[in-house]
Parts: C-alpha cells; sequence; structure tokens
C-alpha cells in the first residue's frame, strides 16, 4: 500500500492546514497510521500517529494544536494542524506500518509545510 501526502503549503503563523494522505489500497488492516516531519538539518521526526483503534500519540510539541484522524473506509488519513508556528515548518510525511505491527515500515512521499512568522 503506498502513500501520497498531500495539502502542504504557505501559512502565516497562528493559521490552519490540514494534510491528507491518501493509501493506494484498504488500510483497514493495518494497525498504525502516523506522520512525520523533517525540518532541514534536523533528523526525521514522530509528529503523530493513530492505530486501528483510534488511540492517538502526539509528539509534546504539537499537543493540543494538531489532530489525527483516519476513514478506514476512504483510507485516508489527515492531519489536522492549528495554531501553526513557524517551527512546524518542514516535509510532512506519511507513514504505516504491516498489519498488526506497532512499527512504522513505509514512509511516502512528503508534502512541504511552511509557516511564516
Amino acid at each position: 500500500v503506498q502513500l501520497q501526502a498531500s495539502g502542504g503549503g504557505l501559512v502565516q503563523a497562528g493559521g490552519s492546514l490540514r494534510l491528507s494522505c491518501a493509501a493506494s489500497g484498504s488500510i483497514s488492516s493495518i494497525n498504525l497510521m502516523g506522520w512525520y516531519r523533517q525540518a532541514p538539518g534536523k533528523e526525521r521526526e514522530l509528529v503523530a500517529r493513530i492505530t486501528r483503534g483510534g488511540s492517538t500519540v502526539y509528539a509534546e510539541s504539537v499537543k493540543g494544536r494538531f489532530t489525527i484522524s483516519r476513514d478506514n473506509a476512504k483510507n485516508s488519513v489527515i492531519l489536522q494542524m492549528n495554531s501553526l508556528k513557524p517551527e512546524d515548518t518542514a516535509l510532512y510525511y506519511c507513514a504505516r506500518g504491516s498489519g498488526s505491527s506497532y512499527d512504522f515500515c513505509y514512509w511516502g512521499q512528503g508534502t512541504q509545510v511552511t509557516v511564516s512568522s
């Protein structure tokens, strides 16, 4: 199952963006879906993840501002980003695990998010 992220762009600080991840096949049997990001000169970091049962985990830096959700019927994962900050600027990647695993094993192509101050 391949993943394609979209919805990135340029936004002012305090604004919102909604990232979408479209899967090429069914994600209903995939336990773990999530979003990573990588800023220039920094390591890739986990932003948020969601299990098949709906349990979520967020990076401390985005708690209270970002919300991850999944729609198994539409084979999609959404990252709603509010109150954006310049430090949220990065390339955002959708990621998935395999089967019932709690480990990520595949990352799709990213979408750029740029937050201006």
